[in-house]
C-alpha cells in the first residue's frame, strides 16, 4: 500500500492546494476480512474533511488506511478550508468544481488510474458531509455513491433566521459561505433542490448513503433530509446509531456504508 501528501496548482480555485492519498496496491491478503473485494479493480473514493479540518484528518483520525486494505480502495482526501465545498461562481472560488471535476480528471492523468463513475465514490463528515452530498448531486456523472456522515445539513435552520452564528460559525461566516437566507432554501445549495432537479431530467443518481449519531445536535436535521428522500421514491439508506458528532461515529459508519454499497 502506497501512502502520501501531494500539492498541485488547481485552476476552479486558482490555488496551490494539497490532498493526502493512500493507493491500494501491494496489499497483504492476511490483513483482509473479505476477499471479494479483490476480485475486481480497486474502487475511488474522495473522502471530504469537515470544518477546520484538513487533508489529513482522515488519515490521523480517521481509517483512510484501513478502508483502503479492507474495501480494495484509492482513498483521496482534499483540502479545502471552511469551503462548505460550494462554488461561489467565480474562477478562483468554485470549490464543488474542484471537487466534482477537477480533481477527478487530477488524479486520473497523474496516478494513470481508472477513475470514472462506475467506480468512484465520493464521502464525508460533517461539513463535508454536506460536501459530498452537494457534489453528488452537482456532478452525477462523476460519482455512483455517496457516502454523508453526520452532514451539517444547516440550510432550513439557516434559512429560518434560526442559525444567528456561534462561535464555530459565526453569522458573518455563515453569509459569506451560503449568502441571502431568504433565497438559500431555492438555490442549489440546498440538496433538496438539487435532487428534485436531477429527478425530474431523468439522470442517473447516486446512490445516496446517510448516517447520524442519536446524540448529534445534526439528528433531526438528517432525519429531515431522509425523510425528504423516502418522500421522493429515491435509493438511499439511512442509519442511525448510538454516537455522537465525533471520529468513533464517523469510523464505524463509513465502514458500514461502504459495506452497503460496494
Amino acid at each position: 500500500m502506497a501512502s502520501g501528501r501531494m500539492e498541485f496548482h488547481a485552476e476552479s480555485i486558482m490555488q496551490h492546494t494539497n490532498f493526502s492519498f493512500v493507493i491500494a496496491n501491494d496489499v497483504n491478503m492476511e490483513e483482509v476480512r473479505d476477499l471479494r473485494h479483490y476480485d475486481r479493480e480497486p474502487y475511488n473514493l474522495i473522502l471530504l474533511h469537515g470544518l477546520t479540518g484538513t487533508d489529513t484528518d482522515w488519515m490521523y483520525s480517521g481509517v483512510a488506511q484501513e478502508m483502503a486494505v479492507q474495501f480494495n480502495l484509492n482513498v483521496f482526501m482534499p483540502t479545502t478550508g471552511n469551503s462548505f465545498y460550494l462554488n461561489k461562481g467565480y474562477r478562483g472560488a468554485n470549490w464543488c468544481q474542484f471537487i466534482g471535476d477537477e480533481l477527478p480528471r487530477y488524479i486520473r492523468e497523474t496516478f494513470r488510474l481508472n477513475v470514472k463513475r462506475e467506480n468512484t465514490i465520493i464521502g464525508g463528515f460533517s461539513m463535508g458531509g454536506y460536501g459530498a452530498l452537494h457534489n453528488a448531486l452537482e456532478y452525477p456523472e462523476s460519482f455512483f455513491a455517496c457516502i454523508a456522515l453526520s452532514s451539517a445539513l444547516v440550510i432550513h435552520e439557516y434559512a429560518d433566521g434560526k442559525k444567528r452564528g456561534s462561535d464555530v460559525l459565526p453569522r458573518e461566516m455563515l453569509l459569506d459561505i451560503f449568502g441571502d437566507p431568504n433565497t438559500i432554501e431555492d438555490s442549489v445549495k440546498n440538496p433538496e433542490v438539487q435532487y428534485s432537479k436531477l429527478k425530474r431530467s431523468g439522470a442517473d443518481i447516486p446512490k445516496l448513503y446517510l448516517a447520524c449519531g442519536t446524540e448529534d445536535t445534526l439528528i433531526e436535521h438528517n432525519r429531515a433530509f431522509a425523510a425528504f428522500l423516502k418522500e421522493q421514491n429515491a435509493v438511499f439508506i439511512f442509519e442511525e446509531g448510538s454516537g455522537a458528532h465525533n471520529w468513533a461515529f464517523c469510523n464505524k459508519y463509513l465502514e458500514q456504508g461502504l459495506s452497503r454499497l460496494i
